[in-house]
């Protein structure tokens, strides 16, 4: 039986960034140096694939530090940990090696430092993601206050309107990212921003490379997990750029067949922390029911590299 022809549009880039690599490096050269197991705080990144690879290697995923033993080694996720967290860590006397992203840490430096000079802090981002919760744990209580929505802004209650900065998720959709930063400023005129923009590039090459393609694709399967916030991002990015039809797959297992009938073009991209092997499993499947020819739709180039920390580059 013929297959019904389909074009795959394939985003450029996608999947894995400099930081996620970079994590998993962390918890892989962790496992090597000092045996199993290494215990992670939080999910190293919110990919159940990459999580469940590095747990049968000798990696324990916990929520708390005071889940983890005190002689064993302790990673905190790519997401970042509040200050009380490596505090505490070395308070006990645990070997502990801190895997948050560098462009997360580029975060928590600038809120420490508008704090230092006297601004208190909003943050841009989403309530209970570990990132926010992380950069919000960098100072004390009531130092910075979190807005969600453009209404957010309006309900905001400030120390002082003349002495403020925001800071931001390095995860959210770029778009909605600008219009609550113009709210923020056009409510707060003395308001001050960051040096260079938060939102990483890995998020913004992403989201770049589905508006590319959701014009002309009349599906998008993002591949990422349902607590990617990144991933989720591109779900809506793709819907909003005009993509009849978007959605969010972890495996090929989950792709809605009956969604795509009738489909002749679609899209194919993957979140920050969802590895290629997932990507060409969901092209294997659709290889599998079309006759498919594959077009890469390519935004921009991506040569970031993020070295591991120095404890790990040194013996045993």
């Amino acid at each position: 039986m013929t297959k019904p022809p389909l074009t795959l549009f394939l985003a450029a880039p996608r999947g894995f960034c400099a930081g996620v690599d970079r994590a998993i490096k962390i918890v892989e050269m962790a496992i090597s140096k000092w045996g199993a197991p290494v215990y992670v705080r939080h999910e190293i990144v919110h990919n159940k694939y990459v999580v469940d690879d590095l747990r049968a290697k000798g990696a324990v995923f916990v929520e708390e530090l005071s889940d983890c033993p005190d002689d064993r080694p302790v990673i905190f996720s790519a997401h970042g940990v509040p200050k009380a967290v490596p505090a505490e860590a070395e308070r006990r006397e645990m070997v502990f090696v801190d895997a948050t992203c560098p462009l997360v840490s580029k975060v928590h430096i600038e809120a420490e430092r508008h704090s230092e000079t006297g601004l208190q802090i909003i943050m841009i981002g989403h309530a209970g993601h570990p990132e926010t919760i992380g950069t919000m744990g960098q100072l004390p209580a009531g130092e910075v206050l979190l807005v969600e929505t453009v209404e957010d802004v309006a309900r905001v209650t400030v120390r002082d309107p003349e002495k403020l900065a925001f800071v931001t998720q390095t995860t959210l959709s770029v778009d909605d990212t600008i219009d609550i930063v113009a709210a923020l400023r056009a409510r707060f005129p003395a308001i001050r921003g960051p040096h260079k923009e938060d939102i990483c590039y890995a998020t913004t090459n992403r989201q770049e490379a589905v508006k590319a393609i959701a014009g002309k694709a009349q599906a998008m399967l993002v591949v990422g997990a349902p607590n990617s916030s990144n991933s989720r991002r591109l779900v809506e990015v793709a819907r909003r750029a005009g993509c009849g039809y978007s959605q969010l797959v972890q495996r090929a297992g989950d792709i809605d067949w009956r969604a795509l009938e009738g489909v002749e073009n679609i899209g194919v991209t993957a979140g920050a922390s969802a590895p290629e092997l997932l990507v060409k499993e969901v092209i294997d499947a659709l290889c599998a029911r079309y006759d498919v020819t594959i077009e890469e739709v390519e935004t921009a180039q991506e040569n970031v590299e993020f070295k591991v920390p120095r404890v790990l580059r040194q013996p045993a």
